[in-house]
């Protein structure tokens, strides 16, 4: 697969269509230090909690652990869950072969196993991130809402969007 870019749409007009939905799941992890397991994405240069796209034959819980232990090397037990987003306005355009899905995520709470942090060939860097510090990263705005939601509100999230008729 070529080395595409990940390009993140919200609520644009400019926007391609939705040619996919894809689950996916990401893992929100915090340390003894309450610090937060974030990675620096390698297609778009944006920080983000570890995740990614569900595979066959596993579950949605199994791909936020294995997501986590392969983009981040921390192996995590996944323990509850801090939300779902489906928002249909956030579009997310993989230039590499021209898909555009629908976000589709649910984000679990993982807690640390093992393992220090070591990039990936999906991430340039893997930090131990201070809640603090989370507001000066550059992210993407639906990474910024997950994380929020994860650090201040009550869980699990779940969109409050009407179907459209």
């Amino acid at each position: 697969m070529g080395m595409g870019r990940r390009i993140d749409w919200y609520d644009d007009p400019a926007a391609p269509e939705v040619n996919s939905i894809k689950p996916s799941a990401g893992a929100f992890v915090r340390d003894e230090d309450g610090r937060v397991l974030l990675i620096r994405r390698d297609d778009n240069g944006n920080w983000s909690m570890p995740g990614g796209a569900m595979d066959p034959g596993e579950s949605l819980t199994a791909c936020a652990a294995r997501e986590t232990f392969e983009e981040t090397g921390i192996s995590v037990a996944i323990t509850d869950l801090v939300g779902i987003w489906t928002d249909p306005l956030h579009r997310i355009e993989y230039t590499s072969d021209g898909e555009v899905r629908q976000e589709f995520t649910v984000i679990y709470a993982g807690r640390y196993l093992s393992g220090d942090p070591k990039p990936s060939k999906e991430s340039l860097s893997v930090e131990w991130v201070d809640p603090e510090k989370v507001p000066s990263l550059q992210m993407d705005r639906s990474q910024r809402v997950r994380i929020d939601w994860a650090l201040n509100k009550r869980w699990p999230h779940i969109d409050q969007i009407n179907a459209s008729t």
